[in-house]
């Protein structure tokens, strides 16, 4: 495993304690949509490489760098999983992920709340399960078209403190706390054309 791989809490080998409902949250938001006809791009990850998607490909930082740089074709899907608290203009990559999108695209993104500081190469950024939203509303995406969520509780975020901690089902409770999240996510969807002719009548 890579060592920034490491330093995110990435391991293919093992769920993440902390990760267990998001990866299970994302998973189904993803199974619903139509994937066997989806072009998709992945920010910094291959997480999703195999699941299926008609066209999938990846970037990879620094050689790809959301802040600043833009691929010349249009994606269905474009996800982000434990990036965007990473980067230093998370706005401008926001409105660059935006852009991206096909008119009725979807963007993923998930993020890190009560975890301890990673730096890869740094660490700049926490949202909230409510500021996750109003963010992505600044980059282009409508309120209403923004589906956001949180898991936490303490027993997690303690563990935590010192490591990435494999999740065993035995040990580890899934109960969620409402006030101690630990990680956050989102869809968001880019209106199309038929979405902004309804809102005109």
């Amino acid at each position: 495993m890579k060592l920034y791989q490491r330093a995110i809490g990435y391991n293919p080998g093992a769920k993440q304690w902390c990760r267990v409902v998001m990866d299970q949250s994302t998973e189904e938001m993803i199974r619903k949509m139509d994937t066997g006809k989806m072009t998709v791009l992945e920010i910094s990850g291959a997480k999703w490489e195999d699941f299926g998607f008609r066209e999938y490909c990846n970037a990879f930082f620094p050689t790809f760098d959301i802040c600043k740089d833009i691929m010349n074709k249009k994606f269905d899907l474009i996800i982000a999983e434990q990036v965007f608290e990473h980067i230093r203009k998370p706005y401008q990559a926001g409105v660059n992920v935006y852009n991206m999108l096909k008119p009725g695209g979807y963007f993923l993104i998930t993020t890190p709340f009560l975890i301890r500081i990673h730096p890869s190469p740094d660490d700049c950024t926490r949202w909230s399960k409510t500021g996750i939203r109003y963010f992505l509303a600044e980059c282009g995406f409508k309120l209403d078209d923004i589906d956001s969520h949180a898991w936490g509780n303490r027993r997690c975020i303690n563990a935590n403190f010192i490591d990435w901690i494999p999740y065993n089902r035995k040990r580890h409770s899934l109960e969620n706390e409402e006030d101690f999240p630990i990680v956050v996510w989102a869809l968001a969807r880019k209106r199309d054309e038929a979405d902004r002719n309804d809102n005109q009548e």
